[in-house]
């Protein structure tokens, strides 16, 4: 598959409803994807199935997750060695962005309009030092472009408690939902409101440490993002 192609359908991120609302296109993935802070990265554990919320970094077409060395999943997924793949953990990783509030004459057409990202695949832990220092590169500019040129990077004591997981984007797919309220026809008499409330992230002044020295200003990336 080329990079520019989009992403191949399977049974599993062919969605039962609202087809025409799904998407493989690599860019609206990748820009989806890029404009989160946030992930839910769901496995099963013992026989039940768990859901963790987490913060995460893409790097072309792989996504970094980390923790702690003692993290259950992270220890699920293995570490592998020599020429020995590591068994990894099966996943399914989602995004999800909220636009607006659809609010229709009827209570059942009530909607949000979103843009969501479901990702499918075998997640494994990154051993490779450079791989990992790249990820934890990624994580953190992931959340604030640039920090992390602007921060200590981690030391040898953290590097040693800090587990990194990678997710191939393969079997990926993207939902959008867009436009008005689904009202039916007789209801459009109906007296009451209907439209869409707009839902918008946005940032506020930065707000230094208590103990940060005062000669220190607020780096240009972070204003730029007001």
């Amino acid at each position: 598959m080329s990079q520019t192609a989009g992403y191949e359908p399977t049974d599993r991120t062919v969605p039962t409803r609202s087809r025409h609302r799904a998407s493989y296109d690599r860019e609206l993935v990748h820009s989806i994807l890029d404009e989160a802070y946030v992930c839910h990265l769901g496995f099963v554990r013992d026989g039940a199935p768990v859901v963790l919320p987490t913060l995460y970094g893409r790097v072309g077409e792989r996504l970094y997750v980390h923790g702690s060395t003692g993290s259950r999943p992270l220890r699920m997924a293995g570490q592998g060695g020599g020429e020995v793949e590591a068994p990894g953990l099966a996943v399914c990783l989602t995004v999800t962005h909220v636009d607006g509030v659809v609010l229709a004459r009827s209570a059942f057409h009530h909607s949000v309009n979103y843009r969501s990202v479901v990702v499918h695949g075998v997640a494994r832990q990154v051993t490779d030092p450079e791989e990992r220092r790249i990820a934890l590169d990624a994580l953190v500019d992931h959340v604030v472009p640039g920090r992390s040129l602007d921060s200590r990077p981690a030391d040898a004591k953290e590097l040693a408690a800090t587990a990194v997981l990678r997710l191939d984007l393969q079997e990926v797919s993207a939902k959008v939902r867009t436009g008005g309220p689904d009202d039916e026809p007789e209801d459009l008499a109906l007296p009451y409101w209907s439209g869409v409330l707009p839902v918008a992230r946005r940032y506020g002044t930065p707000v230094p440490a208590d103990d940060l020295d005062p000669a220190v200003s607020v780096p240009a990336y972070l204003t730029a993002l007001g």
